[in-house]
């Protein structure tokens, strides 16, 4: 996603073209190319990349190897730490695009993996929060209703969308021949940008409407049994507690980037477009600690892999409604 205009950056530095030469310029002045120096923020985002794969591989790992993690919940979570990990691996080959195979198809494809990753993540979180309120909202036909068949095509669904999009730049929908069009991510035309960015704010803000429909029934349910379990009060603190943390994490991270791609085109300084694309792939980082090593089953699984037992002070205790 760094690549768009990093080749520009470095030359007109060196002040030889100034940005809109570089892009339009003939492949036959080789004489006046430079070797391209290293952008800290390319570095910075491998970096980041990295140890976005480390984190939702070992995700993967677990719920491959444990045959008791298959309800729709993991299912959904093993699909948000595959588009993580595909993220991740998409910002290393972008890195490695850039400075060893700076060609226009390479472009195109680390461009398209990262918009189908990126796209995946978002729609698996929202996918999970529609887990969580309908968990709720049905707590008693809840497992009948959400098979796992209806996960997968739920999942399958949300890549198809995704894989579509990521094929858009590949198949024409780019802005290669038309630099004018572009957007602060070059090879994306600023219409495809905003497009992009428009859809997930109004993912954001259905999320935020199911959180807030989550917030309402579990209140309702620790008001309904207080007086039997007062704990349950405490719990629901907690979880609203939780459910900021996760929106004002998502909102953090990807709003920077949303809004400066409706506002901004190619003809802004790279500077703030990396500002902003950093926090987002933040997210990444982010994702497996919120939906995944915070789940009690996932942490015993963890437990067993790495150290073959379970630690004596460790409760596995159950959901309730309360819990998010």
């Amino acid at each position: 996603m760094s690549n768009q205009l990093q080749n520009t950056s470095s030359l007109s530095t060196a002040g030889t073209w100034n940005l809109l030469d570089v892009r339009n310029s003939s492949p036959v002045r080789t004489a006046e190319l430079r070797p391209l120096p290293v952008s800290p923020w390319d570095i910075a985002l491998c970096v980041t990349g990295t140890l976005i794969s480390c984190e939702n591989a070992i995700v993967i790992a677990i719920l491959f190897y444990t045959p008791t993690l298959r309800a729709p919940m993991f299912i959904l979570i093993g699909s948000l730490a595959f588009a993580d990990l595909l993220a991740g691996l998409g910002l290393i080959l972008n890195f490695v695009f850039i400075y060893m195979l700076n060609t226009e198809f390479a472009t195109l494809i680390s461009v398209g993996l990262l918009i189908a990753a990126f796209s995946a993540s978002v729609l698996n979180i929202l996918a999970i929060t529609v887990d969580r309120y309908l968990s709720l909202y049905n707590a008693l036909t809840y497992h009948t209703e959400r098979t796992v068949t209806f996960t997968y095509v739920v999942v399958v669904l949300i890549w198809l969308v995704c894989i579509t999009l990521g094929l858009l730049p590949v198949l024409g929908w780019n802005c290669l021949r038309d630099e004018a069009s572009c957007s602060i991510c070059r090879p994306v035309t600023k219409n495809n940008a905003v497009v992009l960015a428009v859809t997930f704010l109004l993912v954001f803000a259905l999320m935020m409407q199911l959180y807030l429909q989550i917030c309402k029934i579990a209140f309702r349910h620790a008001q309904q049994i207080a007086v039997q379990h007062q704990f349950m009060a405490i719990s629901t603190t907690k979880g609203v507690s939780t459910l900021s943390v996760i929106l004002c994490t998502f909102a953090a991270c990807w709003m920077p980037f949303a809004m400066y791609s409706i506002v901004a085109d190619s003809s802004y300084p790279m500077i703030y477009t990396y500002a902003t694309v950093l926090p987002a792939t933040c997210n990444s980082v982010i994702n497996p600690i919120i939906y995944a090593y915070r789940n009690p089953d996932i942490q015993k699984s963890l437990w067993l892999a790495c150290c073959g037992c379970v630690p004596s002070n460790f409760s596995l205790r159950p959901r309730t409604s309360s819990d998010v």
